[in-house]
């Protein structure tokens, strides 16, 4: 019997994008004949392709559609390359995803022939919900059409088997690829380019548009846009107001001494005022006058200095990492999705003999939860001896539990045990409390050993992560859904637990592992309080109030403790100084984007053109040695094409051969925005140094 006879249509599509994707990667510098003899044989009379080609396939009706002035159809949708991005809001690797198509949608515009449409398929009941998955989408700065399939239909009618799954359609409306996982993002370029071309010469392509319209129902309600993570020190909060790309410092009677950071997203380093972030969701703070933010979809550790009014990376590149170990000094370690940051100190076991042993100082280590890598990692700003007697050099940044497994596991040995997408974090004395979200559990590590142990939540198989619910108890027969948040009482010892999909606030005994749900009331008219997705806790400098990020409402709330009665934690935008709040005043885009425009070329009235880049150091200043200088180019006008996009710098230079496109038009302005990542050192350490330069047309 023939064993083809027995795989399904999309067995077989997952099989050729495999071996399309090994051709692609073995093929050097003939990617161009690989994607054309796939296209010619896809194209053809191949049998094993004919049965994908018969794969009929509809989105159903009556579902809710975002982004668009009326619902699509996959019938609708002929003449566009189409790519279905499979998806569910909670997940990392979804948001991994999104840049990469977001670079796509803007190299091929939907004019061009190609289309993003978003298939949100849940994994958890809450994200059945319209109204959460359009928070979802402003917070993401989603601007493609989104389908909510959710009862996940279309997910079951193509045998989808992960998020984030890529589906690529052809102008016929016939699949053509299957991708899972993300880090698709060059292969995805090259491909939607060839296949755009391909069809295009054969008339395939509608160069028309669809009817997009931003779906913006949903305003925030005051100066917070999606608020996050909440620290205190003594009677002082920092505010992570994520929707907003900033940090607020503000007084505890919520006066905002300064907002840090723009509405515009952006990976700045500098003065308060023209430093960017993108997405911060976690803060905390190092002392007095100096924070950490984890600036999320920065993929780095940022620190803010109030006494010297700078924002400095401390570790990370700008760009997504995937190690699990780390060790590098500073910004020439990469990492991935830092989603909250705590403070721990202790004593360097450096086992040397000290004279005062009670007097001997202690060292700082900041601890992230890298949801990104699904590990708890750690920054060691002075360097000290610790778990073992192992030396951690000064800016090191280093994974310190987990192994990078997706998983509900606990373990005695930090490093075999694992985590599934940590995003929140609390400090006790000797314990480092955990929101694991994708395991919908709460957990703890100790931070004398590592050693990592349940507190409530999940389910006893490590690798069971759809153990959700909303039930009180105790350990894993408690259940939380996707939880986010997490906050130690110093004063009574207990961990209050944002259960963002349950929309509860909760409590644990730590005594006894018992979690139990908070009622909390509005104190103005004694109605049950309905929080939206909660993110951020933050106990109060007497341990009798907790602050509460009621993040989809765009709301701050403080509930008293004892009564459990709230207010709402007003602030006070009104005494900053003028020139802190000019930080939120309109940038040009050169501005906020960080770019330096170089000058006006005449690129779009030459069929071809060669640009030369020559880059100068200061004295002081000498390339790493081994380490790629690279150059990216991140937006590109439809009427150019670049044979390379991506490249290293010889020497401090690079070439770029520019062609113009014949039948596409182009509008003055931008047409060519290109970014530098410089290995760079001087006499006493090294750094990444990362600038954009554009080229507008004449």
């Amino acid at each position: 019997m023939d064993c083809t006879e027995e795989l399904t249509a999309i067995d077989i599509v997952t099989f050729i994008s495999d071996e399309l994707q090994q051709n692609y990667r073995n093929s050097g510098a003939n990617k161009a004949k690989v994607f054309q003899e796939f296209l010619e044989r896809w194209d053809s009379k191949d049998n094993s392709i004919a049965k994908v080609k018969s794969l009929q396939f509809e989105f159903e009706s009556d579902l809710d559609w975002f982004n668009v002035s009326r619902p699509l159809s996959i019938a609708g949708l002929r003449g566009k390359v189409v790519l279905l991005d499979f998806f569910t809001y909670c997940c990392i690797n979804c948001m991994h995803v999104l840049p990469e198509l977001r670079a796509l949608e803007e190299r091929f515009p939907v004019e061009a022939g190609f289309v993003v449409v978003g298939v949100h398929s849940p994994k958890f009941e809450n994200e059945r919900t319209a109204a959460n998955i359009l928070s979802a989408a402003q917070r993401y700065g989603i601007q493609h059409p989104i389908v909510n399939d959710s009862k996940s239909a279309l997910w079951r009618a193509l045998s989808i088997r992960c998020w984030p799954s890529l589906f690529v359609l052809s102008p016929d409306g016939q699949p053509m690829l299957l991708l899972m996982g993300e880090g698709h993002g060059e292969f995805l370029h090259d491909f939607v380019d060839a296949a755009l071309s391909y069809f295009d010469a054969r008339q395939k392509i509608e160069h028309v548009s669809l009817p997009l319209q931003l779906s913006t129902d949903l305003k925030p309600a005051s100066n917070l846009r999606f608020p996050a993570k909440i620290a205190r020190l003594h009677n002082r909060y920092a505010i992570a107001d994520a929707g907003n790309n900033r940090v607020l410092i503000v007084s505890e009677v919520g006066v905002v001494e300064h907002k840090i950071g723009g509405l515009d997203a952006g990976f700045v380093d500098g003065n308060l005022m023209a430093a960017r972030f993108n997405n911060p969701q976690g803060v905390t703070f190092l002392d007095e006058h100096t924070l950490i933010v984890a600036d999320t979809d920065n993929h780095a550790l940022r620190q803010i200095s109030l006494q010297k009014g700078i924002v400095e990376t401390l570790a990370g590149t700008g760009q997504q990492g995937n190690e699990r170990i780390g060790g590098k000094l500073g910004q020439l370690q990469p990492i991935s999705s830092p989603w909250d940051v705590a403070v721990f100190r202790t004593r360097d076991m450096d086992m040397s003999f000290h004279v005062d042993e009670l007097n001997v100082p202690e060292k700082t280590i900041v601890l992230i939860a890298m949801a990104g890598t699904h590990q708890i990692w750690g920054y060691f700003p002075e360097g000290i001896i610790w778990w073992k007697f192992k030396k951690f050099e000064p800016r090191c940044c280093v994974s310190l539990i987990g192994n990078g497994l997706e998983e509900n596991r606990n373990n005695s040995y930090p490093q075999n045990a694992a985590f599934a997408q940590p995003s929140g974090l609390a400090m006790s004395k000797d314990f480092l409390f955990i929101a694991d979200s994708e395991s919908s559990s709460i957990r703890k590590a100790s931070l004398v050993d590592g050693k990592v142990m349940a507190v409530v939540g999940g389910d006893r198989n490590p690798q069971n992560l759809f153990a959700f619910g909303d039930e009180d108890g105790k350990l894993y027969n408690a259940k939380l859904q996707h939880p986010l948040g997490v906050a130690y009482n110093h004063s009574d010892h207990k961990v209050y637990v944002a259960d963002t999909y349950n929309h509860k606030i909760k409590v644990i005994d730590t005594e006894t592992n018992v979690i139990a749900s908070l009622v909390i009331k509005n104190q103005q008219d004694n109605s049950v309080l309905s929080f939206r997705e909660p993110s951020g806790l933050c106990v109060d400098a007497s341990g009798k109030n907790l602050l509460v990020a009621d993040t989809n409402n765009h709301t701050i709330h403080i509930v008293d403790l004892s009564t459990l009665m709230a207010r709402r934690f007003a602030l006070d935008f009104n005494q900053l100084s003028s020139s802190t709040s000019e930080i939120d005043a309109p940038l040009s885009a050169t501005r906020s984007n960080g770019l330096l425009l170089l000058k006006q070329l005449p690129l779009l009235r030459h069929t071809s053109s060669t640009l030369q880049f020559a880059i100068k150091l200061s004295p002081e200043l000498k390339y790493t040695p081994d380490a790629p200088q690279k150059w990216t180019v991140k937006r590109i006008s439809p009427a150019l094409e670049l044979k390379q996009t991506t490249g290293v710098l010889t020497d401090g230079k690079c070439t770029l051969q520019v062609k113009r496109l014949k039948n596409v038009e182009a509008t003055r302005g931008e047409v060519l925005a290109i970014e530098f990542s410089l290995s760079l050192c001087d006499a006493h350490s090294c750094l990444i140094k990362r600038f954009s330069v554009a080229i507008e047309s004449e």
